[in-house]
């Protein structure tokens, strides 16, 4: 039987409310044992965590690996490689390939492809629509059936309150949540930053927080009259979170996420930037009244999850100007360090509460295995050096894209081990 004990590290665990050293004995696939000392065997691989964190392994939610049809931006290899490196050891994709995910046969290709790579678990979300394109439901209880965690047209918005009212209903059946891009078309329009003073001043067309907000009231009525899950892709505004802590309080099944680039970036960093398409991100980097909202969303527990939305491109594409640049930015890789440095070492965050948003809280929002280092749970686990020193040099990603907005950025604190189901399939050197 394989072993591997993780030895001496201060354990945080936020299911069990756990924060101490332990060791803890991986066996078969599963945690052994969590206790104070535990005695080496024979054969037993030892990881000495001294001065180290100890985590469930972290999740994120809200990935693109671009396979199949983008393999030039990304495969689920690389995504997965990437997600390792950035101390995931499990990430949820979105639908929008090429072809979508729409059916069973693309579910299943995914997955193949992910047990191939052998290193982070990806859990596929299906499309809310056939082809993304906001007509038809597609078939739920086959992508479910396939392996599909959640439903999803991420990348474009479900318009149609009709089809959106229908989805929350048939979801339900299945006991997967709707994720929803929450943006009103007709109110974004042609935009490529945030509605505000930076946009007004430089002549872009803009994103007015109020097609986030729009879209998230509408979409938390349905869900009221529904009974369905609801939970909000990368939520931007401070008002689309005010509606989302509202609806909790009144016992609506709604759940949100927020990104670390929403977090540490206003709209005041495009112009700073030189209008660098790498500062171009759906939706748009907000308000600084925004920033501060969502960082107190954090703190008071509204924010469910923090998750990357790591979206790939090519050189090609982020080479061209603002306008027409795609949306998007990697995030597999700075996502921990950045909050690990920006919030926790900057006081604004606990370190336990990360830990919460960055696993126990996905693993919930997702209903995953994993999140937990209870006895018999999945051994996954993330081992964190708070001191370890990280610059961000795109060069050296893993992940096959380099759009990051962060280059040159120095951090403290990052992922130095990463173990899927009591295997160490990554360390940093």
């Amino acid at each position: 039987m394989s072993r591997l004990l993780v030895r001496g590290g201060r354990v945080i665990d936020p299911s069990q409310g756990l924060d101490g050293r332990r060791d803890l004995l991986l066996e078969d696939g599963r945690v052994a044992r969590l206790e104070a000392a535990i005695d080496a065997r024979d054969g037993d691989r030892v990881i000495d965590a001294a001065g180290r964190v100890v985590t469930p392994g972290l999740i994120d939610i809200h990935v693109h690996l671009r396979e199949p049809g983008q393999e030039a931006k990304e495969t689920v290899a690389s995504g997965a490689a990437a997600a390792v490196a950035g101390g995931f050891t499990a990430v949820a994709c979105m639908a929008n390939t090429s072809p979508v995910n729409d059916s069973r046969l693309v579910t299943e290709l995914v997955l193949g492809a992910a047990r191939a790579a052998g290193l982070a678990r990806v859990h596929p979300v299906g499309a809310i629509s056939m082809g993304l394109e906001g007509e038809q439901l597609a078939p739920f209880g086959q992508l479910v059936a396939a392996g599909c965690v959640a439903v999803s047209d991420d990348g474009r918005p479900v318009m149609s309150a009709e089809l959106m009212r229908r989805a929350l209903e048939f979801a339900r059946h299945f006991r997967i949540p709707v994720v929803q891009h929450a943006q009103d078309l007709d109110l974004s329009g042609e935009g490529v930053m945030h509605e505000g003073v930076a946009s007004a001043c430089c002549g872009l067309p803009g994103i007015p927080g109020a097609a986030e907000d729009v879209m998230v009231a509408r979409d938390l009525i349905l869900t009221e009259d529904s009974g369905g899950r609801y939970h909000v892709a990368h939520i931007s505004t401070a008002r689309a979170l005010g509606l989302v802590r509202e609806a909790k309080a009144r016992g609506l099944n709604v759940t949100c996420e927020v990104t670390p680039h929403h977090l540490l970036l206003d709209d005041r960093a495009v112009t700073a930037s030189g209008f660098d398409a790498n500062f171009k991100m759906q939706p748009p980097l907000r308000g600084e009244s925004d920033v501060a909202a969502l960082v107190a969303g954090l703190v008071d527990g509204t924010v469910d999850a923090i998750a990357s939305d790591h979206a790939p491109h090519t050189r090609d594409e982020k080479a061209l100007e603002f306008q027409a640049a795609p949306f998007g930015i990697v995030g597999l890789e700075t996502a921990l360090p950045l909050c690990l440095d920006r919030l926790v070492a900057a006081g604004i965050l606990p370190l336990a509460r990360l830990v919460e948003l960055m696993s126990t809280g996905p693993a919930r929002v997702l209903g995953l295995p994993g999140g937990t280092l209870a006895i018999g749970a999945p051994a996954d686990v993330t081992v964190i050096d708070l001191e370890r020193e990280l610059d961000v040099v795109a060069a050296r990603f893993r992940s096959k894209a380099r759009n990051t907005p962060f280059e040159g950025w120095k951090l403290r604190g990052c992922a130095v081990a990463t173990i899927v189901g009591g295997r160490l399939v990554y360390e940093r050197d």
